[in-house]
């Protein structure tokens, strides 16, 4: 049965990097179920990984994310660029699934092979981020995408994992959603390689550039690489405007990178972050499988003020682990 799911797994993954769509889906669906299976499949298609380039799109609700997202796919497919999506959305609280919202949008892109669109559901993950995000990401890696955006889940202010997660992290403001100058005091804005101004044709827009160019004039707090001239480009995804700049900029920024050096550092960030994660996600596991009754006890000791959280939990660890 081991050698048969072997052969199974290699037959997968040799699908994979030949490009096959229908392998690409079920490999990802494996991922996402996070099964026995997921584990020798995700470690073959690890070692086929590391040559797209990553990129990551937040902002708030509103800012026109996805639409930018597809001007930005045809923009690649123009250039012959093969691009591969990760489209976090919220989890539905009926089904625990995705929400696919504007979704809709990207569905021109159903007939193009060189096109690939993942809508995945947060199902509680934090950061905005999904879990199994970033193994789809190695799938489409994998599978040879030039190119993979990741559009997270539009949150707000918590959303910072995509710094983590992406070799190049694109911040996508609006103008007329709200006081800028406080979103960048929240953090969001400053986890940015590229600051994009969606909606450039409103008549606010001009005062959202001001702000942002203003901002960075003023040498705001912001990521570690100091030798990359973080740029503000105004775009509208419905006249076309700033699209092609914008596709440059993403351009520029992995030349610079990977000249640079900063692109090694950054995937090792990328790596120790889903390492410490995994990590998480294992122990949570555990502690509901293996230790669901020493939590009921020591969650009732707390609720009678007999034990407090900080010791519950070390307890509940030390059992763990002992355990393990």
């Amino acid at each position: 049965m081991a050698d048969d799911t072997h052969a199974s797994t290699h037959t997968l993954v040799a699908d994979v990097l030949a490009g096959k769509t229908r392998a690409i889906a079920r490999a990802m669906s494996i991922a996402e179920g996070r099964s026995a299976d997921a584990e020798a499949l995700m470690a073959d298609i690890h070692r086929h990984a590391g040559r797209a380039h990553v990129v990551g799109l937040t902002g708030v609700p509103g800012s026109g994310k996805s639409t930018l997202v597809a001007a930005l796919t045809r923009e690649f497919r123009k250039a012959g660029k093969t691009v591969g999506i990760v489209a976090i959305d919220p989890s539905s609280p009926f089904s625990g699934g995705a929400i696919l919202g504007d979704r809709v949008r990207m569905t021109g892109f159903a007939d193009d092979d060189g096109v690939f669109i993942r809508s995945m559901a947060t199902r509680g993950a934090l950061g905005g981020l999904a879990r199994a995000s970033l193994d789809t990401v190695d799938v489409l890696d994998a599978a040879g995408f030039d190119v993979v955006l990741i559009e997270t889940v539009g949150v707000g202010q918590d959303e910072v994992d995509i710094v983590q997660a992406a070799h190049t992290v694109i911040v996508v403001s609006a103008p007329g959603l709200g006081d800028e100058i406080q979103a960048i005091k929240a953090g969001v804005l400053e986890i940015a390689d590229i600051h994009v101004v969606s909606k450039s044709d409103k008549p606010d827009a001009p005062r959202t550039i001001q702000d942002l160019t203003g901002m960075l004039h003023l040498g705001r707090p912001g990521k570690g690489d100091k030798t990359w001239a973080i740029p503000v480009v105004p775009t509208s995804a419905e006249t076309g405007e700033g699209i092609h700049e914008l596709a440059n900029k993403i351009a520029a920024h992995y030349e610079h990178l990977d000249s640079s050096g900063e692109m090694d550092v950054r995937k090792r960030q990328i790596l120790q972050m889903r390492i410490i994660k995994t990590a998480e996600d294992m122990l949570r596991e555990r502690l509901l499988r293996e230790r669901e009754g020493a939590l009921q006890e020591l969650l009732d000791s707390a609720y009678k003020r007999d034990i407090d959280v900080r010791a519950a939990a070390r307890e509940l660890l030390d059992a763990t682990t002992k355990k393990g």
